[in-house]
């Protein structure tokens, strides 16, 4: 291997979390600082949590409720072309017409 381009790893990192959690790992930063750790994370505690950075649920609630806005539009939309459809299978061919016209 080549000297000198590794970076130095600690095996004393230090990792933060959030809630108040500390735990020590190995890194190649001397310490780690994050907003979810196993302590706290919803899949792990079975509790919902909302952990919002920036706005983002926000924003991903604003995404869903455009998506299922868009669902219903188009929900609409099938619906009228298959009245539109129907309407036209209504309509009969000329054989039809013309046996019609015999009886």
């Amino acid at each position: 291997m080549k000297q000198n381009i590794h970076p130095k790893y600690y095996s004393d990192c230090k990792v933060i979390c959030a809630c108040g959690n500390t735990f020590v790992t190995g890194s190649i930063i001397p310490e780690i600082k994050v907003e979810v750790c196993g302590a706290c994370h919803p899949f792990y505690t079975g509790k919902e949590k909302f952990v919002d950075t920036e706005g983002r649920v926000e924003r991903f609630q604003r995404k869903v409720e455009v998506a299922r806005k868009a669902q219903e539009i188009k929900k609409v939309k099938v619906a009228e072309k298959v009245e539109k459809r129907q309407v036209a299978t209504n309509v009969k061919s000329l054989k039809d017409l013309l046996k019609d016209a015999g009886r």
